[in-house]
């Protein structure tokens, strides 16, 4: 049973889409994972503590970006990694929103964050009403 990404012909956008999801959480999991002490005495933000907390984090992003390279390689097959991805992204925008609104966010670069998370968001709530089987049609008698 075909799908309407197919029949609409929305399937070559949707492996690029699903590509540009998986490099930019890669790289930003790669970049706090390695790289988050520079990145946070440029925007002078303070150094945690213990790194441990940012580690776990930017290693699940960076698990995240796997998974919609997953995707782009079989969209039908790994559906249900975008639904936990959705998730993923309206968790990360509303935390995001919530430390706007308390004032406790530590850089407006994560505001810029949760936009484009925001936007993944709506982009893969697209892709799954796409993706659902299409309506057989009805049969002439």
């Amino acid at each position: 049973m075909t799908s309407q990404l197919e029949q609409g012909g929305s399937a070559g956008f949707y492996r690029t889409f699903f590509m540009v999801a998986a490099v930019y959480d890669a790289i930003l999991g790669v970049v706090f994972l390695l790289l988050y002490a520079p990145v946070y005495q440029f925007l002078s933000i303070p150094l945690p503590e213990n790194p441990a907390y940012l580690h776990m984090i930017a290693g699940f992003v960076f698990v995240q970006g796997l998974g919609y390279w997953f995707v782009s390689r079989n969209m039908e097959r790994n559906v249900d990694l975008v639904k936990a991805g959705a998730v993923y992204k309206a968790v990360y925008v509303l935390v995001t929103l919530n430390a706007m609104v308390a004032g406790h966010l530590p850089h407006a670069m994560f505001a810029w964050f949760a936009a484009c998370d925001a936007l993944f968001f709506v982009w893969f709530i697209r892709f799954l009403m796409l993706a659902r089987p299409a309506a057989p049609m009805a049969s002439k008698a």
